[in-house]
């Protein structure tokens, strides 16, 4: 696959054909999953209602149509091919328990299939519209000018480099280049993963999708829209998913051998008998038979409802996960890796500290409430946090009149006559001020400084709210791997480490964009690691995508990162993921000890059947028996003991 991919307007005439095909056919799936549900439910209640005989089997019959045609395809296909698959082998066993009376057992059967094959179609189509959701973070149309200065309203996709465009107040950018005029802040946090807008003035780079401020900026264009860095993460998740893609279940990995045996020792139990003279009605019994105990009913019962029942108990509890693949998988992660804005903390910014400065001699709560004055008619995050601060603190915000804001610097008005300043610090500061803003800024804290009359007269530290629960996971996740998680985030080393040592991880990688985010991950890998991504951002997309299992955070999550991971946090609870990598180690344990029952009573019924004569109706009750203990030991996941008992 290519490592790069353009972002077109509009999707071809035979792209828009082709999703439009692969929808119709997850759709369809789902359906008739459902109507031979509906069917099954139907006939049992027929049959356990002493209904007449051929009213229950219509039913059952009818659900083998509506869930069976389509394995029975595959399986054909798959024939065609010169192999034998596990769809072919239940579409005989089902129809070979119909022969035998076992119609019930056929059903269920054909149930279970449909269902699983249903559920892979849909989460395979939500992998394809997560990464053609992704084009639309890009804006279609930029503003181009030219040399005499004309303004053109281009298609994106048609900018090259050194192609000046212009950025109004409120507009996504167009395409990656360097600011070379105007200034203003900007919300990257679609790509950087900063909870705070970046204030960008000529000569720094921005990027395609992101969203500009208050102020105008024009910027030359210095990549090509196929490689912006929107579209390399469009090609990074499209990429990984593709890999990741081809995981399966254990069992399904040695379906093609098991269904190779059977169909195989079915045939020959049945033609060797007749080459040395044996009744052909008596040897047609011991093949239906073998058939019958062989059929992998307990087998598949022994996987697939313990990891549903587990997905069923996670999502009480506030966990989604997409997959039966991905909740056996979760038992493996050996090695976590976090997102920060968002993950680690709440991605809200809020006032940490208040420093008076020598020369203003004001008291703290003064400086919030001027600073509050001015902030109130600011959209700015730092604003709200200030306002949030003074609320709080029920500090006497004073009106402000005069209010304006220059684009990347900060916001002044006047109140009662005093010039008030509240600024990003800028430009040659006083001694007092500059040592205060150094000594916020080594702890991680954004400083913002507040004049009045340009004279400072205080410096106001703000910090990202850090999740009540980050610490209590992190502590967890070390025992549980037997390594402590890292942090991977956008922001720089000082902010990052700061809350990364507040949270207890030692392991800490920034200034990373969403490539290089992909690029860690990648290599953890290569080092034999399995690696548990957790993020909220589009900007995190690719490493989760990436890793051997992402997980998204659920409220602030972007729709991309929503769609790309394998899990969701619904509530947001970090704390919820040693609960769910438990929960999945115990699920493994279950699913082993069923394969290890319903294995048993298959030798045993089989071994029987091959060396003596096993009566049909005790084969069937031996092959229902394991079928009933399996299903029953996986129910146990769905209690509540299952997610928070003892840690084993």
């Amino acid at each position: 696959m290519a490592t790069t991919m353009a972002l077109p307007t509009q999707s071809s005439a035979a792209d828009a054909r082709s999703d439009r095909t692969t929808n119709i056919l997850s759709i369809s799936e789902v359906r008739w999953a459902a109507v031979s549900f509906a069917l099954f439910l139907l006939g049992l209640a027929l049959q356990l209602s002493s209904a007449p005989e051929w009213m229950f089997w219509a039913a059952y019959l009818a659900c083998y149509v509506a869930g069976g045609w389509e394995p029975a395809l595959v399986g054909l296909q798959a024939l065609r091919s010169k192999t034998l698959d596990v769809d072919l082998l239940m579409i005989v066993a089902a129809i070979g328990a119909a022969g035998i009376g076992q119609i019930f057992d056929g059903a269920l059967l054909i149930v279970i299939f449909a269902t699983s094959g249903a559920l892979e179609a849909a989460l395979t189509q939500r992998t394809a519209d997560s990464v053609r959701g992704l084009l639309a973070l890009a804006p279609e149309q930029a503003v181009r000018i030219d040399e005499r200065g004309v303004e053109t309203t281009v298609n994106a996709a048609e900018l090259r480099i050194g192609d000046t465009i212009v950025v109004r107040p409120g507009e996504r950018i167009g395409g990656d280049g360097v600011v070379t005029a105007g200034a203003s802040e900007v919300d990257q946090q679609t790509i950087t993963g900063e909870s705070v807008p970046a204030p960008k003035r000529p000569g720094e780079e921005v990027y395609a999708g992101t969203t500009n401020g208050t102020g105008a900026l024009t910027v030359e264009v210095s990549r090509d829209p196929s490689d912006t860095v929107i579209a390399r993460i469009v090609a990074m998740v499209d990429d990984a998913s593709l890999t990741k893609a081809k995981t399966q279940l254990f069992i399904e990995r040695v379906e093609q051998y098991y269904s190779s045996i059977v169909v195989t020792a079915t045939i020959a139990i049945f033609v060797i008998p007749l080459l040395f003279g044996a009744d052909g009605q008596s040897a047609l019994l011991r093949a239906m038979t073998f058939m019958i105990v062989a059929s992998p009913c307990a087998v598949v019962l022994a996987t697939m409802p313990p990891l549903l029942a587990a997905m069923a108990t996670a999502a009480r509890n506030g966990v989604l996960v997409k997959s039966a693949v991905v909740m056996e998988q979760l038992r493996n992660v050996d090695v976590v890796a976090f997102d920060k804005t968002g993950t680690i903390t709440e991605g809200r910014p809020r006032v940490h500290t208040v420093r008076t400065l020598p020369d203003g001699d004001v008291d703290p709560v003064e400086i919030l409430a001027l600073a509050a004055a001015v902030e109130r008619r600011s959209e700015h995050p730092l604003a709200a946090a200030i306002m949030t601060a003074a609320q709080l603190q029920a500090v006497s915000v004073p009106t402000a009149t005069d209010f304006d804001s220059a684009p990347g610097i900060g916001v002044h008005g006047r109140v009662q006559g005093q010039r008030i300043d509240v600024v990003r610090p800028h430009g040659r500061l006083p001694v007092g001020a500059t040592e205060v803003v150094a000594e916020l800024e080594r702890a991680g804290l954004t400083a913002v400084l507040v004049s009045t009359d340009d004279v400072a007269i205080g410096v106001i530290g703000l910090v990202d709210t850090i999740r009540a629960d980050s610490e209590r996971a992190v502590v967890e996740l070390s025992t549980l791997t037997g390594r402590t998680p890292l942090l991977l985030s956008g922001d720089n080393s000082t902010l990052a480490t700061t809350i990364a040592n507040s949270v207890g991880i030692s392991d800490i990688r920034s200034g990373l964009l969403p490539g290089d985010k992909a690029d860690a991950v990648a290599a953890l890998q290569r080092d034999g690691r399995s690696v548990l991504v957790v993020g909220d951002g589009v900007n995190d997309a690719p490493a989760l995508a990436t890793a051997h299992t992402g997980i998204a955070m659920g409220r602030k999550g972007s729709d991309l990162t929503l769609d790309t991971a394998d899990a969701v946090l619904i509530r947001d609870e970090l704390a919820a993921l040693p609960n769910l990598m438990r929960l999945s180690r115990r699920a493994h344990r279950v699913v082993v000890a069923n394969l290890v029952i319903a294995a048993s009573f298959i030798i045993t019924l089989v071994m029987w059947d091959l060396t003596a004569t096993l009566p049909l109706p005790l084969g069937v009750a031996g092959h229902e028996s394991s079928t009933v203990i399996v299903a029953l030991n996986g129910m146990r996941l769905l209690s509540q003991r299952a997610w928070s008992g003892p840690n084993r």
